[in-house]
């Protein structure tokens, strides 16, 4: 019903009675049964929603509508959640915590400039004691990259901002997990460094290359294998079911990403439990809260009212992972700038 409803709406321009202006042109912008000045002006053409894609919400939201009706549960179409939109926007909730997750990174990154080039102490050459500032002005770098993305894939998913938003994300992923290392192992010389590094900077990079141009590859099957079976549920059935049927999972990217995910929460939840660091507890806190947001990726289920999905959920849930990691970071920061300066003195 939804494949006709898209086809009938591609040939007449209308969902019932509803009827698009740019379907009378063609895929180039030329128009077939009208002048020029009848095209959508070009401070409009952002939005980038041409026939084929209002054609395909409208018939989308109908056929929801008469799911609904028929006592039916959501369905994905294209690979999507069927979501509200709001002032041209596609998924409003996740744009907001986009943007939010955006401004609270850019504050912790700048917060920790400050802290180390204006209140700590610098050695004679104007340097900063604590050894990983450059790790976590590039890991700033590639957050903020991600969220700004992030963001303008969720207000408009074409071809080229969905590769850039999991572009984006591979890298974070990634060079968190390498930051991971460094810091919890102590690895402060160069040349140990770039022996860690490289092989997963090129695993990460491999991965991003398959993406953009083999196959953008992800996707989330958990929820529906579940809705068919709901009384199959448990987290016991989740845990199971990616240990022995990973394929349950989908996309590879989902499984790239959720493997240097637990990798990161595994590996500080050890590094939090042998250290005398001061600020453990903000690690331990992190984890809880990480594992909370994992579990919203596991578990995928439909926008409630059109608007806030699992999806949604997990970028809300990294406000605080936000918050949490930058306060940790600064901490870490006074932590080691004191303990060097007692040891040089």
């Amino acid at each position: 019903m939804f494949r006709t409803c898209l086809e009938d709406c591609e040939k007449s321009g209308c969902v019932g009675e509803m009827c698009f202006q740019h379907c009378k042109f063609s895929s180039d912008g030329k128009p077939i049964d009208g002048p020029w000045y009848l095209q959508e002006p070009l401070y409009q053409k952002w939005k980038q929603w041409d026939c084929r894609s209002d054609c395909r919400y409208h018939c989308m939201i109908a056929r929801e509508e008469q799911r609904w009706k028929l006592g039916g549960k959501p369905i994905k179409y294209h690979g999507k959640w069927p979501f509200q939109r709001v002032y041209a926007i596609q998924e409003p909730a996740a744009v907001v915590f986009s943007a939010i997750s955006l401004a609270i990174q850019f504050h912790g990154w700048l917060s920790f400039f400050i802290l180390l080039n204006y209140k700590l102490p610098l050695r004679p050459d104007k340097k900063t004691y604590y050894e990983y500032t450059g790790l976590f002005h590039i890991y700033a770098i590639l957050a903020m990259n991600f969220w700004f993305w992030s963001a303008v894939c969720h207000t408009r998913d074409v071809e080229l901002t969905e590769k850039l938003d999991y572009s984006s994300a591979v890298a974070l992923v990634g060079f968190s997990f390498i930051l991971t290392i460094l810091r919890t192992f102590d690895v402060r010389d160069e040349a140990s460094r770039v022996m860690v590094a490289a092989p997963l900077i090129a695993f990460v990079m491999t991965h991003i290359l398959y993406l953009n141009f083999y196959k953008l590859d992800y996707g989330n099957s958990v929820y529906e294998s579940l809705i068919s079976y709901p009384e199959l549920f448990s987290y016991r059935f989740v845990l199971v079911s990616f240990i022995t049927n990973p394929d349950l999972f989908a996309g590879l990217n989902t499984k790239v990403c959720m493997a240097m995910g637990v990798a990161n929460l595994l590996i500080w939840g050890v590094w939090a439990g042998i250290t005398s660091h001061p600020s453990r507890w903000k690690v331990w806190l992190f984890n809880v809260v990480g594992t909370i947001a994992l579990l919203l990726e596991i578990y995928d289920f439909p926008p409630y009212k059109g608007f806030i999905d699992a999806h949604a959920l997990w970028h809300a849930a990294n406000i605080p992972l936000a918050y949490i990691s930058w306060s940790f970071v600064r901490d870490d920061a006074v932590f080691r700038t004191s303990t060097l300066i007692k040891k040089t003195k």
